[in-house]
């Protein structure tokens, strides 16, 4: 693996999941690998979970992690390659990324889509520009379009809790009274694309996903009938894509509550958090023994770990 970028980057789930799940067994056991060796953490957004969960990952895997919060931190960064820097932005993405790419081994970016301009979130320009310009690996911690760290972690959870090989699993919309970007819906279809799930998508007219991503994958507008008999339970926000980044659908009925939840078989609840109480799913829900939001979040230490020792190791 030279860089992890996309779900695609991941060759066979089976494989990385047994070995991450071998690693949470026994997590020190490549304490070495990363000796003298280092991370750079670039934060263009806020985070609890990703930044904490890769910084444990790293320190288990034994390098040194280096964190830098881009908007409040570092120079204003250009990303435009034939930019006249004659105005506010301070240093070229060429630079910054040279001299990034001279301090650390691996660089991880997160950067969230503006929800602006479809064409230009598609693009990733930064987390591109870091790409083609670090010559270190990169790790994606959430750029415009894709979370695959987060989808590598809900692989892990849900291999964990199945109880039999091929699990239904409903990704569903969830109200919310903020656009939130498709980074994470996008991840978890590419991710459950290539794993051996009963997969379903259930969200309102009007707000299916990029069809190139979802093509495939069947998708119902009926919330409760896409809940009948599943085992596992997503929950998400997404803002709308076709109507790129606007709120156009506020229904509270699409609340994920414990009388869909009693639909389902006995299904687990799982969402990427953070997740708004009451808005997004029911208290009921969300503290059930059913819910396994926190696994998911311990995971992202597991899934940052095979993926920064893949990397190192550079590994398939």
């Amino acid at each position: 693996m030279k860089n992890f970028i996309n779900s695609d980057d991941i060759k066979d789930y089976s494989k990385i999941i047994k070995e991450a799940i071998r690693i949470k067994k026994e997590p020190l056991m490549f304490n070495k690998i990363g000796t003298n060796k280092s991370i750079g953490l670039i934060f263009f957004n806020s985070s609890l979970r990703t930044r904490l969960s890769t910084q444990k990952a790293a320190m288990m895997l034994g390098l040194k992690s280096f964190i830098m919060n881009f908007n409040s931190e570092g120079w204003q960064i250009e990303f435009d390659d034939n930019a006249v820097m004659s105005m506010g932005k301070a240093e070229h993405v060429k630079e910054a990324a040279g001299v990034i790419s001279k301090y650390c081994n691996i660089v991880g970016i997160r950067k969230f889509a503006e929800l602006n301009n479809k064409n230009e979130d598609e693009k990733e320009i930064v987390i591109s520009s870091f790409k083609k310009y670090c010559s270190v690996p990169i790790v994606n911690l959430e750029s415009s379009i894709y979370h695959p760290l987060q989808a590598l972690a809900d692989a892990i959870t849900i291999d964990e809790n199945k109880l039999k090989p091929k699990p239904k699993v409903v990704l569903s919309w969830a109200p919310h009274p903020r656009p939130l970007p498709h980074a994470v819906p996008n991840s978890f279809i590419k991710m459950a694309k290539k794993n051996n799930f009963d997969f379903i998508i259930t969200n309102p007219v009007g707000y299916d996903l990029n069809k190139n991503i979802t093509k495939g994958v069947k998708i119902i507008h009926d919330q409760e009938q896409a809940f009948k008999n599943a085992d596992f339970i997503y929950a998400k926000n997404w803002s709308n894509y076709e109507n790129y980044g606007l709120v156009s659908n506020t229904n509270k009925s699409w609340i994920i509550d414990q009388n869909k939840m009693s639909k389902t078989n006995n299904a687990k609840f799982m969402h990427c958090l953070p997740v708004r109480r009451n808005v997004v799913v029911a208290d009921e829900v969300l503290d059930s023994k059913n819910s396994l939001v926190l696994d998911q979040a311990e995971n992202r230490i597991y899934s940052a770990m095979v993926v920064i020792k893949k990397l190192i190791q550079n590994e398939g």
